[in-house]
């Protein structure tokens, strides 16, 4: 019997609830990650290094996007050994907990944060950082028996605007990393996503939105899948 697809939510560095629900996939199970691997949780090194190292297919997630998008200041200030200059933007996103799995700032001090010079890990960083910019905005699986439609995987819903993808692809990976409407039943594929926190797994005919909170403290945030071949829904907790 050939290994089954399991798509995974927004993990935000979330490694233990990770490993949990991975307790209970089957070993030879295929895994899709919606991208956000990183912030919130304490360990997206650890989380970033298990996909990584077994080579499980992900798109990129508004979350890596922040990391992108200041990455070059933040190895900067680093390797300057300066204190960080955007502590209130990444405090407000959390980002402060990636460069301390990685072990490259203090403890937080009065609202300050200080960078640590650890030459291994600022590489390891820098490494990692150029496998995110390298992940897809979308990963197209094509048909499988039981959808009327061909299946993608896409971070933000994107069902709506899978045109865009020919006529306006920077529109289109917008769209695929920041929106949160569900798409329309006129849509023209079957989008499986995160990025929008549901108390539970939705499954609609032409959808899944698999986001069930994970790397957030309201009771019953927790990890899902969705397994494409059965249908199943299976949840770290």
């Amino acid at each position: 019997m050939s290994s089954k697809h399991y798509v995974i939510g927004d993990v935000h560095g979330e490694f233990d609830m990770l490993m949990a629900l991975v307790a209970k996939l089957p070993k030879d199970a295929k895994l899709i990650f919606v991208g956000d691997l990183v912030n919130r949780g304490a360990k997206s090194r650890e989380v970033i290094e298990f996909v990584r190292n077994n080579a499980f297919a992900v798109v990129q997630g508004n979350h890596e996007c922040y990391i992108l998008d200041n990455a070059n200041f933040f190895l900067e200030s680093i390797e300057a050994y300066r204190e960080d200059k955007s502590k209130n933007f990444w405090s407000r996103l959390n980002g402060t907990e990636v460069l301390h799995s990685y072990g490259l700032v203090t403890e937080e001090i009065d609202d300050e944060v200080y960078l640590v010079d650890n030459p291994i890990m600022i590489d390891k960083l820098k490494d990692d950082l150029a496998w995110i910019e390298t992940l897809p905005c979308y990963l197209e699986l094509g048909r499988f028996e039981g959808y009327d439609l061909p299946i993608v995987v896409t971070h933000g819903s994107a069902g709506d605007y899978w045109h865009l993808k020919d006529e306006n692809f920077e529109e289109f990976k917008d769209i695929c990393q920041s929106n949160r409407e569900a798409p329309s039943e006129d849509a023209s594929i079957f989008n499986i996503y995160g990025h929008v926190i549901m108390s539970n797994v939705i499954v609609k005919e032409n959808h899944v939105c698999v986001d069930t909170g994970c790397g957030k403290t309201f009771d019953g945030a927790r990890l899902s899948a969705y397994c494409i071949e059965t249908k199943e829904i299976i949840s770290s907790k």
